[in-house]
């Protein structure tokens, strides 16, 4: 067990529904996010080995990526420009701060102190909460009954000290939306390790996904890659694996969730005589250098969206710890979360002569090890990391279901989350319904309604739900260890 403050009540689910096997045993105990910092080669940190030069880039980019936007750029501690017309958070960190900046949603929820920041007058919708997730609202339908799927903005800067005379942009009416059962949340993905993830070659994705084929099909797994709509190749990030690179996530949620124009996503979403900036708002610097280092110098140079993207880049992957001494020294898997590993399954790398070991089925999904290409930063070039995620889209039935579709990702299906991390997250699944691990792990299991298709983790979880509880409670404690 860990050394955990928070213990979270045991969860009794009872499935009888669509071929998944009711629950005749307790449930296993979340003992909670794991407590401490991260060591200090884990997430956090730039990856190991980087030259100086490099960690100076990624140093310069943390820097931005915590610092907050407003309109002009001109007020005291808010340094960069182009917040709104309308926007979710006013910075990367707003959404991206847990257990270390460039991670995940936060304890306490920060978008409730920006709703009326610097004179703003916006009134926070009902499910944005002080303890709940950090959130986007995507709307399924439009008014006209066609698909939406699109972000609507949480805020706007009307009444803002720096919003421009006859700014009048009013929020969307999410009240009536919510009445209406058109309101899908999401919250923000960890960051940690990416570098890693785009640089795994689609050779080595496909070689995975199809690997274990009989395993995985008698357990009624199948999975498939999202796609980019411009040139065919396999697209691998956010919740349905909807953007291609790092650049292109970086570029999005600046515009999307900050209202910042970048040479990505170059105008304004929205107006209300609010957008009187010139676009866009974001550049790469056509300057002489002044600094007297070369990451400084690159940093210097490129434009916000850059700087978010080497930051994420060159972050470190998470490091997995049993528990942490009161020296926060990061100790070795222990007895329990060694049984919880070969239950979850342990597939790479092994030697060729040992047939992998599956467990109750998770590895088959949440791939442990996978191996990037070559590339021209030598700390991403041909090494293993462990993300635990195939990165391929799987359905998850009715339950998760949120109603939008993205490229080839219909209503049900997601990207596997990777779980490298997952011992300090706060929030799970796409809509941060629980903080709790083993509630999380049951939600992957949907019935089987007509027309509709089921969850691909069904029977992994009837396995998981045949675990005697302290089996369940070594596979919890494994996870609470990543």
């Amino acid at each position: 067990m860990f050394s955990c403050g928070l213990v979270a009540a045991a969860l009794l689910l009872c499935i009888n529904v669509g071929g998944v096997r009711a629950q005749s045993t307790p449930s296993a105990i979340d003992p909670g996010p794991r407590p401490g910092p991260q060591p200090g080669t884990g997430a956090g940190h730039p990856i190991p080995g980087l030259p100086a030069d490099q960690v100076t880039f990624w140093v310069d980019g943390l820097v931005l990526f915590g610092d907050n936007v407003s309109v002009k750029g001109t007020l005291t501690n808010e340094p960069l420009a182009g917040l709104g017309p309308a926007f979710n958070g006013n910075s990367c960190f707003l959404c991206h701060s847990q257990p270390a900046i460039g991670g995940s949603s936060p304890t306490s929820n920060p978008q409730i102190g920006v709703a009326n920041l610097d004179g703003a007058t916006n009134t926070i919708p009902s499910f944005v909460t002080q303890t709940g997730p950090v959130v986007e609202a995507r709307f399924i339908k439009n008014a006209d009954g066609t698909p939406d799927g699109g972000v609507h903005d949480l805020f706007t800067i009307t009444g803002r000290v720096d919003a421009p005379s006859g700014c009048a942009l009013q929020q969307p009416d999410f009240a009536t939306q919510i009445q209406n059962g058109n309101v899908s949340l999401r919250i923000p993905i960890p960051t940690f390790g990416e570098g890693f993830v785009e640089n795994a070659s689609e050779e080595t994705l496909a070689k995975n996904l199809a690997s274990l084929g009989s395993t995985k099909s008698a357990l009624g797994i199948k999975g498939r890659f999202n796609t980019s709509g411009n040139d065919g190749t396999i697209t691998r990030f956010g919740w349905k694996a909807q953007n291609k690179s790092m650049l292109m996530f970086s570029g999005e949620a600046s515009n999307v969730e900050m209202g910042v124009t970048n040479e990505l996503f170059t105008n304004e979403r929205t107006n209300g005589g609010c957008a009187t900036n010139p676009t866009p708002e974001d550049n790469t610097h056509v300057i002489i250098p002044t600094g007297s280092n070369a990451g400084d110098d690159a940093s210097q140079i490129s434009s916000l969206i850059e700087n978010f993207t080497i930051f994420m880049r060159l972050n470190a992957a998470p490091v997995p710890c049993d528990f942490f001494t009161s020296q926060n020294n990061c100790q070795p898997l222990g007895a329990s979360a060694l049984r919880g590993q070969a239950l979850f399954g342990t597939v790479l790398p092994v030697p060729p002569s040992i047939t992998p070991n599956t467990g109750i089925g998770c590895v088959l999904c949440h791939t442990d090890s996978l191996t990037t290409a070559k590339s021209n930063l030598a700390s991403l070039s041909q090494v293993a990391f462990h993300p635990f995620s195939d990165f391929a889209l799987h359905h998850m039935g009715s339950g998760l279901a949120d109603g939008i579709s993205q490229g080839q990702a219909a209503s049900d299906e997601f990207r596997t989350a990777p779980l490298w991390g997952v011992g300090q997250r706060l929030f799970f699944l796409h809509d941060g319904r629980t903080s709790n691990i083993v509630a999380a792990i049951q939600a992957h299991a949907s019935p089987c309604l007509t027309g509709q298709t089921c969850s691909e983790a069904n029977q992994v979880i009837t396995k998981f739900n045949g675990l005697t509880q302290s089996q369940q409670q070594d596979l919890v404690n494994f996870l609470r260890s990543l």
